[in-house]
């Protein structure tokens, strides 16, 4: 039989104690939307010569020489597209806007730092990964009015779910 009162102090943390909490700048970062158009894109710029640099110092490890591929996927070089007979899941065949290709490697990569590249260096290795698809020249710079602009060659091949929805009889 347990007596007397519980030691228990409100003082300790619940949960497992893992990580730092998350401080107002990182959760701003992190909550942010970014919408097929370009609305909600940060500041900054970037080209895909500038983003060569950036590629292979925090990509090339993982995604192979060009986007050929290693041990993470394919990001370039498809030689058939979705429909064909051996398809290949690249950014110029999958993807559907390229403010998606921004937001998840702003969010999600480098893999072993996610969130650690400027918006800068995300501008510039998104510009480069445009570039070795064929969608952007190598010159082009992209920022917040040019990327939402960028026609993707696969943006016909998802359903919007939100037209969709508008269009259902009520």
């Amino acid at each position: 039989m347990l007596t007397g009162t519980s030691s228990v102090s409100a003082e300790l943390p619940l949960g497992p104690r893992l990580g730092e909490p998350a401080g107002r700048a990182e959760l701003s970062r992190r909550l942010s939307v970014i919408f097929p158009d370009g609305r909600g894109l940060p500041p900054g710029q970037g080209s895909a010569s500038g983003g060569k640099a950036v590629y292979d110092k925090h990509c090339q490890s993982c995604h192979g020489p060009g986007g050929q591929g290693a041990s993470a996927d394919q990001l370039a070089g498809a030689r058939m597209q979705l429909t064909g007979e051996w398809p290949e899941k690249t950014i110029g065949t999958y993807w559907p806007y390229a403010t998606t290709l921004f937001d998840f490697i702003r969010r999600a990569m480098p893999m072993q730092a996610p969130g650690s590249l400027s918006d800068d260096e995300v501008y510039a290795v998104t510009a480069y990964l445009l570039f070795l698809n064929g969608i952007i020249a190598e010159d082009e710079v992209m920022d917040a009015a040019s990327l939402g602009k960028v026609r993707m060659p696969n943006r016909d091949g998802f359903i919007d779910l939100y037209r969709a929805r508008e269009n259902q009889p009520r």
